[in-house]
């Protein structure tokens, strides 16, 4: 395979990084609006996404593992290719998370919801959009962009606590709310852990582009070596 051909090898795969991602995040927004609205069908159709989006994974990793078999690629290229396997496992989990909030969706079935949901959609807009520019700063290789992301983390933690308080309230208040509260937790629970591995995938970027692998600590400016 020629240089040219391989270089292109490799931009097809970050975008087809991209592009698992945007049906992530497809996944991540439908499943909170189902939840909210009660839609079931609408949470059943993610189920079918997320086979979507396990096809795609193991497509990627497949040309991943192909490349790295043909070309021995070093350094930078070989970096690269780890982190599109790293990365492409990291967005298969999130459309799991996705997958989880559909699910506790169809079991509520008609219960009604025990409160309304304000904080849950939140955390899944901004954790999406994390996860869009996440992406966008790996596709042009942006350290700075991939440093600056997690921080941001922080706010989707506040959100969770929020959500995790008003929900201890309602058990308080009315024990009988227990499953229905536990329910709402689990979701807001998955959505945090998204927003979590958005900062695996910015740990990546940075990988690419430094060659240095270590842990983000979204309280400081300082990394922890993993």
């Amino acid at each position: 395979m020629l240089r040219k051909t391989f270089a292109q090898e490799l931009q097809q795969l970050k975008d087809a990084i991209v592009e698992l991602g945007e049906i992530v995040q497809k996944m991540i927004m439908q499943s909170v609006t189902a939840l909210r609205n009660r839609d079931i069908q609408s949470s059943k159709e993610i189920l079918e996404l997320d086979k979507e989006v396990n096809k795609r994974r193991y497509e990627i990793e497949n040309q991943v593992l192909v490349l790295i078999a043909t070309q021995q690629p070093m350094a930078y290229d070989l970096r690269l290719l780890a982190s599109i396997l790293e990365i492409a496992g990291e967005l298969e989990r999130m459309g799991d998370y996705a997958k989880g909030i559909a699910h506790i969706n169809i079991r509520m079935g008609d219960t009604p919801l025990v409160k309304p949901l304000i904080d849950i959609p939140r955390m899944a807009e901004k954790s999406c959009d994390m996860l869009s520019r996440a992406l966008q700063a790996f596709l042009h290789e942006d350290e700075q962009a991939a440093k600056a992301i997690p921080r941001e983390d922080d706010e989707v933690d506040a959100l969770y606590l929020q959500v995790y308080r008003e929900l201890m309230t309602f058990l308080i208040q009315d024990p009988t709310t227990i499953e229905r509260a536990n329910w709402l937790l689990w979701a807001a629970h998955n959505l945090e852990r998204v927003a979590d591995r958005v900062t695996n995938i910015c740990e990546r970027t940075i990988y690419v582009v430094n060659g240095v692998l270590r842990e983000i600590d979204s309280s400081d400016d300082e990394f922890r070596a993993l």
